[in-house]
């Protein structure tokens, strides 16, 4: 079911060629696109993309080099809206580039979403749901608050279906800022303090074994060292790091779609307890 695979990192080093080594470590579960999103303080996005092999984004970015910056989000793709193409391929961007973001999962209202916001004077330029999700997180980010919380909440109530999304607001340099329902997601915290994101335990594993599981419906946001987790009403929520304790193979499900989905793996019984 989750055919899409996300990471994210912001910290001290140089964000791209983590992203790249986080996602190699996902490369056998398949994927037919990738790309990355990377910012190197308050200038603009870079957002790098590329069809087929993970091998060819990172000769696109001279193994990450070419894209300077310490905040970014990597995605690969299996496409279920839209062909194979770098313009399918996640990151995805508002039409003014305020919003960056990607997306695991479905959303199976996004043609309702879309026709919205064509009536809003938004653009669309490929044929995904994520596009979607991404402009229709700006809308209400422009509506409401001008605050990244309060529009993911409003764009989270409206979207019927899974997802786990990564983002990044051109007035936030240095923050991420992710939300889940149904799909997974896991954020991982090292002792330097560096902040790392993935959809999958062992992409984060060289990195840190002290993790934080969102629950259902949650938002959190990645900066200055810190993960601070947030409900629908933008409540703080405190959550407690957890030490992964298993080892790669394991984390790797045993051949599981996802590590929540085998019961035998601690993930598994946390993220249940955080719902």
């Amino acid at each position: 079911m989750y055919q899409r695979r996300t990471c994210g990192y912001v910290g001290s080093k140089q964000a791209a060629p983590i992203l790249l080594e986080s996602l190699a470590k996902l490369e056998y579960r398949g994927y037919d696109s990738a790309g990355l999103a990377v910012r190197d303080g308050d200038k603009d996005f870079v957002i790098v993309k590329a069809k087929g092999r993970l091998s060819r984004l990172a000769r696109k970015t001279d193994g990450g080099n070419a894209i300077p910056g310490t905040c970014g989000i990597g995605h690969t793709r299996w496409a279920t809206h839209g062909e194979p193409s770098e313009t399918n391929a996640h990151p995805h961007m508002s039409d003014d580039g305020n919003v960056v973001g990607v997306h695991n999962g479905i959303i199976e209202n996004y043609q309702e979403l879309k026709a919205k916001l064509l009536r809003h004077n938004y653009k669309f330029y490929s044929d995904t749901d994520t596009e979607v999700a991404i402009k229709l997180i700006d809308y209400y980010y422009k509506k409401y608050e001008h605050t990244p919380v309060d529009a993911i909440n409003h764009a989270m109530v409206r979207i019927r279906g899974t997802y786990a999304f990564a983002l990044m607001f051109k007035s936030y340099p240095g923050e991420i800022y992710v939300a889940r329902k149904d799909a997974p997601m896991i954020i991982g915290k090292a002792k330097d303090g560096d902040l790392y994101l993935a959809s999958d335990v062992p992409a984060i594993l060289k990195y840190t074994r002290d993790v934080y599981y969102i629950g259902q419906m949650e938002i959190g946001r990645l900066a200055n060292g810190e993960v601070t987790f947030f409900n629908l009403d933008g409540d703080v929520i405190e959550k407690k790091l957890t030490t992964v304790e298993w080892d790669a193979a394991s984390a790797e499900k045993g051949g599981f779609e996802h590590f929540m989905m085998n019961k035998g793996s601690p993930g598994y019984a946390q993220c249940l307890h955080q719902g």
